[in-house]
C-alpha cells in the first residue's frame, strides 16, 4: 500500500471499504454461531428420535399425529391385512433397487392403517409373497405421509406408478375412507427367506454442522488477520502521506 495510492483515493473510500469488511467478518461470525444453534438443534433431534425408534413398542397415540413428537416412534398394532388393495412403491435399500409392499391393515382399534410390510426386489411374483390370512401383529417405525412424489419424479396414480409412500393417494386410489395420514414401516417377521422384506428403514440424520461451525469461525479469524493488516498498512502509509505534506 504506497502513500501515492492512498493520496489518489479518498479517506471516505477506505471507511467505506473497512465497515463492509467489518459486516463480512460479523456475516461469518453469524454463520457460525447459526451452525452452533444447528448442532444443537440436530443433536437434540437425534437424541429425541433414537428414543422413539428403539425403545418398547408402544400403542399408536390418540389425537393429532405430528413429525416432531412421533416420527420414528416405535409403535405396535394388530389387525387384518387387505391383500386386494396393495400397492407397490419404488425403493431404493441396501438390497438394491425394488419397490416396497404397502398394504391396508383393518386394525382392531376399527381404523385402517398402511403398513409398509418391507422390500420386495425385482422379479419377484405375487405367488412368492406372504399373504397372511389370519390376524397379525406389527412392530415397527410410525411415518409420516410422503405426498406427490420425489424431487425427480412424481406418482401417477392414474397408471398405479408410485415412488413415495403418499397414504392419502393410496388410500384414495383404494377407495379407503377411513385410513390413517400415517404409515408404519414394519419390522420383519417370519423366516429370514421371506418376501416382502421388513426392518429395512435407516433411522440415520447427518449432523455436519460442528464442521461448517468451525469452517466459518477459521474464515472469520483468517479474515479478521488480513483486516488487521490491511488497517496497519492503510495507517502507515497516509502517515507517511501526511509526514511528506509537511515537507
Amino acid at each position: 500500500m504506497t502513500k501515492d495510492t492512498v493520496q489518489r483515493r479518498g479517506l471516505w473510500v477506505d471507511i467505506t471499504l473497512l465497515i463492509l469488511a467489518a459486516g463480512l467478518f460479523f456475516l461469518m461470525l453469524w454463520l457460525g454461531n447459526w451452525q452452533v444453534q444447528r448442532l444443537q438443534w440436530k443433536n437434540e433431534l437425534i437424541t429425541a428420535v433414537n428414543s422413539r425408534a428403539y425403545g418398547t413398542p408402544v400403542s399408536i397415540p390418540s389425537g393429532e399425529i405430528t413429525a416432531d413428537d412421533h416420527q420414528y416412534l416405535r409403535v405396535k398394532v394388530a389387525g387384518t391385512f387387505q391383500h386386494q388393495a396393495a400397492r407397490r412403491v419404488k425403493a431404493v435399500t441396501e438390497l438394491g433397487l425394488g419397490n416396497w409392499l404397502l398394504v391396508p391393515l383393518k386394525a382392531n382399534t376399527g381404523e385402517t392403517i398402511w403398513i409398509n410390510r418391507g422390500y420386495i426386489p425385482p422379479g419377484v411374483s405375487e405367488t412368492q409373497i406372504q399373504k397372511p390370512e389370519e390376524e397379525v401383529f406389527i412392530a415397527g417405525l410410525l411415518r409420516l405421509s410422503e405426498p406427490n412424489g420425489t424431487l425427480l419424479e412424481t406418482n401417477d396414480p392414474a397408471n398405479d406408478r408410485w415412488v413415495s409412500r403418499d397414504i392419502e393417494a393410496l388410500a384414495e386410489a383404494s377407495r379407503i375412507r377411513s385410513a390413517t395420514s400415517f404409515f408404519i414401516d414394519a419390522e420383519h417377521y417370519g423366516a429370514a427367506e421371506n418376501w416382502p422384506r421388513g426392518g429395512l428403514t435407516k433411522v440415520t440424520f447427518k449432523n455436519n454442522h460442528l464442521s461448517y461451525a468451525i469452517t466459518w469461525y477459521f474464515m472469520a479469524a483468517m479474515f479478521l488477520v488480513a483486516m488487521i493488516y490491511v488497517i496497519r498498512e492503510i495507517t502507515a502509509a497516509r502517515r507517511q502521506s501526511a509526514f511528506a505534506k509537511t515537507l
